[in-house]
């Protein structure tokens, strides 16, 4: 009895292995990025520059591109491209732009909202700090800078990773 018992269970067990080679690969668990599953522009806090007010990105207009950016004050590549979006931005008109930094320090945001003359553009939206760190988590971020474009229908359109030139921007709000 004990010896069929243990061939009886040694059978399941073979089956069990059997089975779980052979499960197909479409089975498999499907990509987990959130971005990529749901399209539409997420809803998340950023707080301004003054500390006190915090946009919610809910809140953001449809009828418009949308380009989040997120980046590092400090960063010497966020610097480098950042100052070269800036020198493309007269083609970038119809992209409002929302740039936002996990960075802890509110004064070294203002300092490169400042350095950068950031106000002198009217489609920069807002630059401030998502202190829920949102974006890294929602677009899976490895490095900065990092860009989300979404379109007037506030639907994902491309993520662009570590660099972004003004004509790739251009190009891709003008299909």
């Amino acid at each position: 009895m004990m010896k069929k018992l243990l061939l009886l269970l040694l059978l399941i067990a073979c089956c069990a292995v059997n089975y779980a080679q052979e499960t197909p690969a479409a089975e498999a668990p499907k990509d987990t990025l959130l971005y990529k599953k749901y399209p539409d522009l997420p809803a998340f806090n950023i707080r301004l520059l003054d500390s006190f007010n915090v946009l919610n990105t809910y809140n953001i207009p449809k009828g418009r591109y949308s380009l989040l950016v997120l980046f590092e004050p400090d960063c010497k590549h966020c610097q480098d491209v950042t100052r070269e979006i800036l020198r493309g931005m007269d083609s970038l008109s119809n992209i409002d732009f929302y740039w936002v930094t996990p960075a802890q320090s509110m004064t070294r945001l203002r300092e490169f909202y400042k350095e950068y003359k950031m106000a002198d553009y009217k489609n920069i939206k807002a630059v401030g700090r998502d202190y829920e760190f949102f974006y890294i988590d929602y677009f899976g971020v490895k490095s900065y800078p990092d860009f989300a474009l979404y379109d007037e229908k506030k639907k994902f359109v491309k993520l662009f990773l570590g660099r972004v030139t003004p004509k790739e921007l251009w190009d891709a709000t003008h299909k």
